[in-house]
């Protein structure tokens, strides 16, 4: 073998060489199936946990608007009971004047299921 016979199969040597670290390389820059998997588990559980926290907020908004609203028509309530105490009142101060209070006006069905047994 002459040295322009070694130059050549030494080119062909390093030339395979290079191509079969840049294959390894390649390959290990690679992510793994595994590796893919996890990371998606990792995105999706991220996601889930914004998801629930968002959830979790408006759930709370409801709660304490629901709270309000109670309240609200707790307070409703108590005002509309005093109202009839008071109407019955007058109607009753009225019949021992001896008078007669004035025909009351037709009532509306939703009222109605709310103010029962008014003597106006």
């Amino acid at each position: 073998m002459n040295a322009e016979m070694w130059t050549a199969v030494s080119g062909g040597v390093v030339a395979l060489a290079s191509a079969g670290v840049t294959a390894y390389g390649a390959r290990s820059a690679r992510r793994t199936k595994r590796q893919e998997n996890r990371d998606d588990f990792l995105a999706i559980t991220t996601q889930q946990g914004a998801a629930i926290e968002r959830l979790e907020a408006r759930i709370q908004r409801q709660e304490n608007e629901a709270e309000k609203q109670r309240e609200r028509i707790s307070d409703q309530d108590e005002a509309i009971s005093w109202l009839l105490h008071r109407v019955r009142s007058l109607v009753s101060h009225i019949r021992k004047a001896g008078l007669e209070p004035p025909p009351a006006e037709p009532m509306s069905e939703r009222a109605a299921r709310y103010i029962r047994h008014i003597d106006a």
